[in-house]
């Protein structure tokens, strides 16, 4: 059996290989065996080859944070899923290899007529949307979320998930000509992420109360957001992607505000109970062709280098397990 090996962390480019590993043996009480199809390279994968990552697998390990895989085999005492059918397994289960044994309990089987190359980028962003949508405001139909980072596939799924539940979004973008996409794709309010986006909101919205914002970028683009808030409005963090960890804001916008700012992590216990219907919402929504982020290219698996060297210039990146 193939799979991506990490060896040594911080160094990808000799570090890491694909290596034969011994076929799994077959599974044990309330577990599953599954044949891997598509795996995306994320950029927490990223973190965890380079060490710096809360997931920190003993060296040498295979490596993956999510994926979408068929169900080969099913052991005693599993009733929820069949041989045959398509699921995502765990979070953080290692997952770039051909086939994996994970436990039963969680999984469903999905939608057969959706997307399998989005499904296997279910179980991190979608889900982290639907988090960041239910956990920090109670938000009803007709109410306004605003978040930065909406071309990302967290924007993407905030963008979707929120008009399935009749949520309105204002989104800030950093380049002219993904607004008409944006709008296309479903998002309300779309406009570039600048000094001048409050009042451009506030023009396009009418002057809406916005009680959640949603921020992946950090930095000076957290206190461009927060000021679209209304008093007593959250503000959660969930990404870092300008690299910058300070973010400076005008304290009199929360105080006076009565603004709180909240960090936003999905491995959390507490959200584990929450995951089938979460992934199932998700699921139903790509394979009504709703939710869909666009992919960049496909890398077969021995080509884990040069998908890696993708991500890190940007763009969606899957890896090809399954061979036809």
């Amino acid at each position: 059996m193939r799979a991506i090996q990490l060896s040594k962390y911080g160094d990808i480019a000799n570090g890491m290989g694909v290596v034969e590993l011994p076929e799994p043996a077959a599974p044990g009480n309330g577990e599953v065996l599954i044949a891997m199809e598509y795996v995306p390279v994320n950029q927490n994968d990223l973190l965890v080859l380079a060490g710096q990552f809360p997931v920190h697998p003993e060296l040498p390990s295979v490596v993956g944070n999510e994926g979408v895989g068929t169900v080969l085999q099913v052991g005693p005492d599993v009733e929820n899923v069949k041989v045959g059918d398509r699921v995502v397994p765990p979070l953080y289960s290692l997952t770039w290899r051909e086939k994996m044994i994970v436990p039963a309990d969680g999984l469903f089987a999905l939608p057969p007529e959706a997307d399998v190359q989005q499904l296997a980028m279910l179980r991190i962003n979608p889900a982290s949307a639907a988090l960041l949508l239910s956990e920090y405001a109670e938000l009803q139909p007709g109410d306004w979320v605003a978040q930065n980072a909406a071309n990302s596939a967290v924007g993407r799924s905030v963008i979707a998930i929120a008009k399935s539940r009749g949520l309105r979004t204002v989104n800030l973008v950093r380049r002219a000509e993904l607004v008409d996409e944006l709008k296309a794709y479903g998002a309300d309010v779309v406009v570039l992420d600048d000094e001048n986006a409050s009042e451009a909101v506030r023009q396009a919205t009418g002057n809406a109360t916005i009680k959640l914002a949603l921020c992946g970028i950090s930095g000076a683009a957290t206190a461009r957001l927060g000021r679209l808030l209304a008093p007593k409005g959250k503000l959660v963090s969930y990404a870092v992607m300008s690299g910058d960890i300070n973010v400076t804001f005008n304290v009199l916008d929360f105080i006076f505000g009565d603004i709180s700012l909240h960090g936003f992590y999905e491995d959390r216990r507490e959200y584990e109970p929450k995951m089938p219907e979460i992934l199932s919402e998700s699921a139903r929504l790509i394979a009504e062709g709703k939710l869909h982020v666009p992919v960049a290219a496909v890398y077969p698996m021995a080509q884990f280098k040069e998908a890696i060297a993708h991500v890190q210039r940007g763009g969606k990146v899957l890896l090809k397990i399954k061979e036809d």
